[in-house]
C-alpha cells in the first residue's frame, strides 16, 4: 500500500481520493476549502493543511486541479517538498505543452510525473469507472496504473508526457460537439410536440445512442442544471483545444462554432452550471426568455 498525497478534493478529486483510501491506501488530502476534506477524513484517510504538509513522506502524489496555473502553482510546493523518485500523477485537465513542460522539471528533481486526465464526469468518478488517459514514461506508467485502476475503468497509455492532455483535448471537443447537438435535438422535437423521453428512449437505442445521451438528456428535459461539469471548466478546455489545434495547424471549423456557445453560455451568466447548460443558450437563440 502507498501513502498517497491528494491534492484538490473537488467534485471529481474527492470520490477519487475516496476510493483510493478504501482501497487501503494511506491518503492525505488537501483542499484550499478545508471543510472538503471532512469526506476523505470520514473515509479513512488524513487532512493536511497545507500542500507541503500533505506531500511530505508521500511515494505518490496525485492532482486534481482546475487549470494549468492551479498545476504550476501547487508543483512548485511538490518539487520543494517530495522526495527523490516520488510519482505524480496530475489527473488535472491543462495544456498539452504545459503538461511536457512539467514532467521535466520533475525528471529534473529526481521525480517521475505523468499527465492522467480522466473523462466521465462526476458520475464517473463516484463509480470509479473513469477513462484514463495517460502521457508519460512507459516505467511511471506502469508503477501508477494499479492506481488509476482503482479510479477508472478504462486506463490507457497513449503516448509521451502531454500526449494523455492532447486526447483529453479531443474528448471534450467531442463532448461539446455532442451536447450542443443534443440541446438542438430536443429544441427540435419540442417544436413538433413529440413526446420527450420516448423520443430520447429510441435515440438512444440506436446510433445517435452515446453517453452524452444518456446522461445529459434527463438534465436538459427536467431543467436541472445543477454540475456536474460546470461551462466555466468546459469553456477553460475548448480554449485549449482551440489553442493547441492552431499550434498544429489543425482546422476545427465545428469546434470553434463550439467554443463560440461554451462562452456565450458562460456570458450569459450560466457558468457555474452543468455544460448541459448550453441548452439554454440554445433556446435563447432561438428566442425563449431563459432566466
Amino acid at each position: 500500500m502507498s501513502t498517497i498525497a491528494f491534492v484538490g478534493l473537488g467534485v471529481m478529486g474527492d470520490p477519487m481520493a475516496r476510493h483510493l483510501a478504501g482501497a487501503g491506501h494511506d491518503v492525505v488530502g488537501f483542499n484550499r476549502t478545508p471543510a472538503k476534506a471532512e469526506p476523505l477524513v470520514e473515509a479513512g484517510g488524513r487532512a493536511a493543511e497545507s500542500v507541503a504538509d500533505a506531500v511530505r513522506g508521500a511515494d505518490v502524489v496525485a492532482l486534481m486541479l482546475p487549470d494549468t496555473p492551479d498545476v504550476e502553482t501547487v508543483l512548485a510546493d511538490v518539487l520543494d517538498t517530495a522526495a527523490p523518485g516520488t510519482l505524480i500523477i496530475d489527473f488535472s485537465t491543462i495544456r498539452p505543452d504545459a503538461a511536457a513542460d512539467f514532467a521535466a522539471r520533475a525528471a529534473e528533481r529526481g521525480m517521475r510525473m505523468i499527465d492522467a486526465p480522466v473523462s466521465g464526469g462526476q458520475a464517473g468518478a463516484e463509480n470509479a469507472a473513469l477513462s484514463i488517459m495517460i502521457g508519460g514514461e512507459e516505467a511511471a506508467v506502469a508503477d501508477a496504473r494499479p492506481l488509476l485502476e482503482v479510479v477508472g475503468k478504462t486506463v490507457v497509455h497513449v503516448g509521451p508526457a502531454g500526449a494523455g492532455q492532447t486526447v483529453k483535448a479531443a474528448n471534450q471537443l467531442i463532448v461539446a460537439g455532442n451536447i450542443a447537438l443534443l440541446a438542438e435535438a430536443i429544441r427540435f422535437l419540442e417544436a413538433h410536440g413529440a413526446d420527450l423521453p420516448a423520443a430520447v428512449e429510441v435515440l438512444g437505442g440506436g446510433l445517435a445512442g452515446s453517453k452524452v445521451l444518456e446522461q445529459k438528456a434527463p438534465k436538459m428535459l427536467s431543467g436541472d442544471f445543477g454540475p456536474g461539469f460546470r461551462i466555466d471548466l468546459h469553456h477553460k478546455d475548448m480554449g485549449i483545444v482551440s489553442d493547441a489545434a492552431r499550434a498544429a495547424g489543425v482546422v476545427t471549423p465545428v469546434g470553434a462554432l463550439v467554443a463560440q456557445l461554451v462562452a456565450a453560455t458562460r456570458a450569459a451568466g450560466d457558468g457555474g452550471l452543468d455544460h448541459s447548460a448550453l441548452y439554454r443558450t440554445i433556446a435563447r437563440l432561438g428566442g425563449e426568455d431563459v432566466r
